[in-house]
């Protein structure tokens, strides 16, 4: 997360009846109610049962029991050896806007300035977030908004040296950026999974908000499976550990002090509602950018919307029809390449039932590019079999 002045946001996760497109193709990203946590910009000039209550008796030691039985310092001794890994990224971009022609308020109100003598006018860009090091050879996990197309990337660590850094790789479809720096024998951070974590386990948020540098933060995991407006159609994890403009790119961790996800969002008209990225999602991106540098995703090429009864009776089919319609076909997709055709009501996939146009996605994003993927589609009342093979997600930067 970047930290900034005016965090763009993105529009909080809510029912839409604009299409999606399958395979990961994230639609209507509107900036409202959520913020990247941690984009700052500035211009410059240049789960636990209740335990009975115990009668206090002077002198006696502290209870112990569930509750307890994470040591007095558990929290202290993990966030310490944590944030060995945890690093801050500065980055600057060069901007330029068109000058004014006219040098002085005469000119301006005699109109004699010469627009060919005006001067572009150049500023710096500034912004910081937060990494992790995940390789000792210097490989960082951040965030791909946190790095932008910066111009200048430094990443301190937690022993204050200071280095150049490079992207090697991003994934602006996760939210997912790979930073080198050149530096041997780094402290790695442990690597966790987002498996097994449930709701009411505890979270530790480490990073830098608002410029801090390692600041820890704890609460508990909210949710899972959070959306931000379909934004990537990625399954976030909700954490109410305090997460500020600045933290992005920083690591979730759970009791253990293994790394669980990358924050990188705020909701920003409420408190305490931060959203990480599934640490298993951004360690699958993580490998591929370091060994090829882009990241293949399966593709369909269809824009779906989820059926209601308004919709069913409006294309002409039951109104108690379940399933999933689609709007639009990509020309020359791998949807249209295989007989997929607007209209039709896509109702399994794999011989699995799915009512929303996310349950679609996510079981195209459980393949690989050129796996076929069997349909059962209604079209013209009748259940239609259609075999795609599906392609390479299409975008220039992914």
């Amino acid at each position: 997360m970047v930290q900034t002045t005016s965090s763009p946001t993105v529009s909080q996760a809510k029912k839409s009846s604009m299409p999606v497109l399958a395979g990961g193709i994230a639609i209507g990203i509107a900036l409202s109610a959520a913020f990247f946590a941690g984009h700052h910009f500035w211009p410059t000039p240049t789960g636990l049962p209740n335990q009975p209550a115990l009668p206090h008796i002077a002198g006696s030691p502290a209870p112990t029991g569930a509750f307890l039985s994470l040591a007095e310092n558990t929290i202290a001794d993990m966030a310490s050896k944590a944030s060995e890994s945890v690093v801050n990224i500065d980055i600057s971009k060069n901007i330029s806007v068109p000058g004014v022609a006219f040098g002085s308020p005469f000119q301006f109100f005699f109109g004699d300035g010469d627009p060919s003598q005006s001067m572009p006018r150049r500023f710096q860009q500034h912004g910081s977030g937060s990494g992790v090091v995940i390789r000792q050879d210097g490989y960082i996990l951040t965030n791909n908004h946190v790095v932008g197309q910066a111009d200048e990337i430094k990443v301190t660590l937690n022993d204050k040296r200071e280095f150049q850094g490079k992207v090697v790789g991003r994934d602006s479809f996760t939210d997912i950026a790979l930073v080198k720096i050149d530096a041997k024998n780094l402290p790695v951070a442990q690597m966790g999974t987002s498996k097994n974590i449930r709701p009411g386990d505890w979270a530790i948020a480490i990073g830098s908000p608002l410029g801090l540098d390692h600041s820890v933060t704890m609460g508990i995991i909210s949710a899972l499976g959070r959306s931000i407006n379909d934004m990537n159609s990625v399954d976030f994890i909700q954490t109410d550990a305090a997460i500020n403009p600045g933290n992005s790119g920083g690591p979730l961790l759970n009791i253990r002090g293994e790394v669980i996800g990358v924050n990188t969002a705020i909701r920003g008209d409420g408190q305490n509602i931060g959203f990480a990225i599934p640490i298993d999602i951004a360690k699958e991106v993580a490998d591929q950018l370091v060994r090829g540098g882009t990241i293949k995703r399966p593709y369909v090429g269809v824009y779906m919307q989820d059926l209601n009864e308004k919709i069913a009776r409006a294309i002409g089919v039951p109104a108690n029809t379940k399933g999933v319609l689609v709007a639009k076909v990509e020309p020359n997709g791998p949807a249209a390449l295989s007989g997929l055709a607007a209209g039709d009501v896509i109702e399994k996939v794999d011989g699995k039932e799915v009512l929303t146009s996310k349950e679609v996605q996510k079981q195209i994003r459980s393949h690989k590019v050129d796996d076929t993927v069997d349909f059962l589609v209604l079209r013209n009342g009748a259940i239609t079999p259609i075999t795609v093979k599906l392609g390479d997600y299409p975008t220039k930067d992914k």
